[in-house]
């Protein structure tokens, strides 16, 4: 087959697929979910960051033997990683997969045309 058939056909199925109702709302989803985990990861990092930089008293407090407020801190971020991470694994496969199938079920169809 020709290539540019080949092209033709691919950009065709993309541009049906981008003009669909289901990719404007996944794209929505999407951006609905990550933004504002985004910020609130960044958020609570920034203030780890700024806590062991200008609360240097606070951060050395101990909690439980040589474990300070610092290292606990720290070992947080690595929780709230995986949490968040958990968290989004659950909202894709319960709001953005199935949107995410249609549309490449629709692509596959639109380009055997």
């Amino acid at each position: 087959m020709d290539e540019d058939v080949v092209r033709e056909r691919d950009a065709r199925a993309y541009e049906a697929v981008h003009d669909a109702a289901d990719f404007t709302e996944l794209k929505r989803r999407y951006k609905n979910f990550v933004v504002p985990w985004t910020i609130a990861f960044m958020a609570w990092y920034l203030a780890y960051v700024a806590c062991n930089n200008w609360a240097r008293d606070f951060m050395k407090t101990q909690v439980i033997g040589n474990i300070n407020v610092a290292l606990v801190f720290g070992l947080l971020q690595f929780v709230s990683t995986f949490v968040i991470a958990a968290i989004y694994g659950r909202f894709a496969n319960r709001k953005l997969d199935p949107l995410a199938a249609g549309l490449n079920a629709k692509y596959k169809r639109e380009r055997r045309r």
